[in-house]
């Protein structure tokens, strides 16, 4: 999971890049990048760390050009640590390419191998990102025909890098003296968003995101989602092209955008992110009274801030008193996204504190979004007894996480996923709760989808085991918890 902007404007963009790429923060918080294209020149600069941190004014003027792209890194390839990673990613030729990447792609292995054995292509890091680049660049290479490069050219690249690569990409490039390119895997899986507002001149502006609130923010009009396997063109001076570059689509986007990742005033593919956690809360409900029916429960609190829409919903199906218990400081990031389970298992405490005003003597049911590694849980369930709880019970609007997500999210390893080979009953123990309820793939796939007929199936791997790209088996997933770190 990582968060990426793309802008052809009309006037200087670092600015609209800086802001749109604020508002994607909560999306990566390892590293980030702004590129521009002036003309035939790139500038770029990338850091370590969050956004607010990493540019300074004399970084902001360099950034000339009415064109650019940015990124805010959440490490899922290589290593979070690694400057070198940042993104975006730079080659010269053909033309000069420089190209930021959200997801996961599955067939590195082969893509590597290919690259060095038969493109003669180098590779500096680890990175799936300058995999995916020297791919795009060398199938851009192939098909010039003559001194410039025409829009026939460069769709027919992307259909070749759809046919060579696998898993899941939403990516964002700029072509020096050509402009703008985006396009996104052929099974949709990570979001992208097009939009478009008018200058003063007139003329089309446009911007595409991993969010559609970077486009409400910038007064951009939602124009629509990218298709799966679409490849979008926009030139200096904003006129746009479109193809559809693989021969085979579905649409099939990760159900944890809805759970957890993507902020709740998003829109993706159709669906409102707030409506769709409303709904999780809806079922959860009644999930929590089928399976706890003479469970005596007092009150229901959130775990903010992704997990308050289906509290709220939760407490009003059930007809308990919905109370605020966890006090969050904002000033700490995602402790799922963090890298490292020291880090995460320290930052809990650092960023939720209880209440006992509103424990002490109560059975209270705890709604999180999620329970992946258990780290949290485990921590919030003792900071409940600690405040004075009676009884905890937890509850999860997503079911067990139960395999490794290998497009576009830090969950590589079954080892410390809490959920695998063991029942409900089992993680209760090990949280310390005394009674413990998932959501079901059912219940989660009719609450997301529900209201809509664009979206018919999601990508939920981690639940079911069942993996829609690459060839993704046994061996592959050995070597992602052999060689990928969390």
């Amino acid at each position: 999971m990582c968060g990426i902007v793309g802008i052809v404007s009309q006037e200087p963009v670092n600015q609209q890049v800086y802001d749109s790429l604020l508002l994607l923060q909560h999306r990566g918080q390892d590293s980030t990048g702004i590129a521009t294209l002036d003309g035939d020149f790139f500038h770029s600069v990338k850091a370590k760390g969050q956004v607010r941190e990493a540019y300074r004014t004399r970084d902001m003027r360099t950034l000339k050009g009415n064109i650019g792209l940015g990124h805010v890194r959440y490490a899922t390839r290589g290593s979070a640590a690694a400057e070198e990673e940042a993104q975006p990613f730079y080659v010269g030729a053909p033309y000069g390419i420089i190209l930021v990447h959200n997801g996961n792609l599955t067939n590195t292995r082969e893509l590597t191998a290919e690259l060095y054995n038969i493109d003669r292509r180098h590779l500096n890091t680890h990175s799936d990102t300058e995999l995916l680049l020297n791919v795009l660049a060398n199938e851009l290479q192939a098909g010039i025909a003559g001194l410039s490069l025409d829009s026939e050219q460069v769709f027919e690249a992307v259909s070749r890098v759809h046919q060579r690569v696998e898993g899941s990409y939403a990516t964002i490039a700029l072509i020096a003296g050509y402009g703008l390119l985006a396009f996104r895997d052929p099974n949709g899986i990570r979001p992208l968003v097009l939009g478009r507002r008018t200058a003063a001149s007139g003329a089309d502006e446009w911007v595409v995101a991993s969010e559609s609130l970077v486009l409400e923010s910038g007064g951009y009009e939602i124009v629509r989602d990218v298709e799966p396997g679409e490849a979008i063109l926009i030139s200096p001076d904003g006129t746009l092209q479109s193809r559809q570059c693989a021969e085979r689509t579905r649409l099939v986007p990760c159900a944890f955008e809805y759970i957890y990742l993507a902020r709740p005033d998003s829109v993706l593919d159709g669906i409102a992110v707030y409506d769709a956690r409303l709904r999780l809360g809806d079922v959860l409900a009644e999930e929590i009274a089928e399976q706890l029916p003479d469970v005596e429960i007092d009150v229901v609190m959130p775990i903010p801030d992704s997990a308050r829409p289906s509290a709220m919903q939760v407490a009003q199906k059930l007809g308990i008193e919905y109370r605020e218990g966890f006090f969050k400081n904002r000033y700490v990031g995602r402790t799922f996204i963090m890298p490292g389970q020291a880090v995460r298992k320290k930052s809990v405490r650092q960023k939720l504190n209880a209440m006992s005003i509103e424990f002490k003597g109560k059975n209270v049911l705890i709604v999180d979004d999620s329970i992946v590694r258990g780290t949290t849980s485990r921590e919030i369930v003792e900071m409940a007894r600690a405040a004075g709880a009676k009884s905890v019970i937890f509850a999860s609007a997503a079911p067990p996480v139960v395999f490794p997500h290998v497009y576009g999210i830090n969950m590589p390893s079954r080892a410390e996923l809490i959920a695998h080979g063991r029942s409900s009953d089992e993680v209760a123990a090990e949280l310390g709760a005394d009674h413990l309820i998932y959501m079901s793939v059912e219940g989660m796939n009719r609450a997301i989808m529900q209201g809509q007929d664009r979206v018919t199936e999601l990508e939920q791997s981690c639940f079911t085991g069942e993996y829609i790209a690459g060839n993704v088996d046994a061996e592959y997933l050995a070597w992602v918890e052999a060689t990928q770190e969390s």
